[in-house]
């Protein structure tokens, strides 16, 4: 007799190939309309499944896991980011909480990359301009933004997707700074040519552009807040395709309107998908709708993630991308 297959459900709509594989190996309950469940919807989700399949968009908080059944031994999440999980109290409950490491790192270093240049270059400005038909020909001194190359780039937060930033602004120009919680390797310092900064304060004050790349930690909650805001030079430039916690939005808001910093490209916000009504309409302020791993192969790759750790599971063995609460 075959092995039963373990009870799956999957909160989000998910890309046609991770879902039609899920179904042949698992006994899948798939989410066709695509809209976040309700807490009530998750709630009855905890109670029934062997293994539930979460987002970003589900709130997995230590009151919702008290409505979990015995069964529930898996919250695979389709996602790096996990601090929409109570990994701990997940895990005091018997329930092994696994994510998806590593395969969204290029793409959004690509994405953190494009931001530096359609906020320097002022891309989108100019594109709408030229859309709504206001392009009347070439002038000496409009839409001027600035040159990257030469520039210094302070990388917050310097593992897979900082370094990852790191190596393509080198081939851009830019000489590399960064702050992290301690220095990178020798090794890899060399390659990139990176000066590491032990004082955030003293980095943000020099930079001419910043980039955000740590995850969302109670000792990472409003790390640039209105006080390290002001540090940064009239110039400077804010990139975030990390976590939209990690910055005051209302000072950044108040500081480009005022043109105390000079753009900001935003991937993330901190109540999305509310966005703070003060960063709406800014011209320096570019605001894309959380792109940064939306790229039809890292979809297909974090799917897959989350099959594998299934599957291991299954086996009985431990999943490899457990996430464990000191990690976080």
């Amino acid at each position: 007799m075959a092995a039963r297959k373990p009870k799956v459900i999957v909160t989000r709509k998910l890309p046609g190939p991770v879902e039609t594989r899920m179904r042949e190996l698992f006994n899948t309950e798939l989410n066709d309309t695509d809209e976040p469940l309700s807490r009530a919807q998750l709630a009855d989700a905890l109670s029934r499944a062997d293994v539930l399949a979460p987002t970003i968009t589900d709130k997995i908080d230590a009151a919702l896991l008290e409505k979990a059944g015995p069964q529930l031994k898996l919250i695979a999440n389709f996602g790096v980011g996990i601090d929409h999980v109570d990994v701990a109290a997940a895990n005091a409950r018997g329930i092994t909480v696994t994510n998806t490491p590593g395969v969204l790192t290029e793409d959004t270093a690509d994405l953190t990359m494009a931001l530096i240049m359609a906020v320097a270059r002022r891309i989108v400005e100019g594109a709408e301009v030229t859309q709504a038909g206001g392009f009347h020909g070439w002038t000496p001194t409009w839409m001027m933004g600035h040159r990257i190359t030469g520039k210094r780039l302070g990388i917050i937060g310097m593992g897979r997707i900082g370094q990852a930033v790191a190596r393509r602004a080198k081939a851009f120009g830019l000489q590399i700074h960064y702050h992290n919680r301690k220095p990178v390797s020798p090794r890899i310092a060399e390659e990139l040519e990176a000066t590491y900064w032990d004082s955030l304060d003293q980095m943000l004050a020099r930079m001419d552009i910043v980039s955000v790349h740590s995850p969302h930690t109670p000792a990472t909650y409003h790390l640039l807040s209105a006080r390290r805001l002001k540090l940064l030079q009239p110039h400077a430039i804010l990139i975030n395709t990390a976590r939209g916690e990690i910055i005051d939005e209302t000072a950044l808001a108040e500081l480009l309107r005022d043109g105390a910093i000079a753009g900001a490209g935003l991937d993330v916000f901190e109540f999305e998908p509310k966005i703070n009504p003060k960063l709406l309409g800014l011209p320096n302020a570019v605001l894309l709708p959380h792109l940064g791993s939306a790229t039809i192969e890292g979809r297909i790759d974090m799917g897959e993630k989350v099959i594998i750790n299934i599957r291991t599971w299954m086996d009985g063995h431990k999943p490899p991308d457990r996430v464990i609460p000191s990690m976080m």
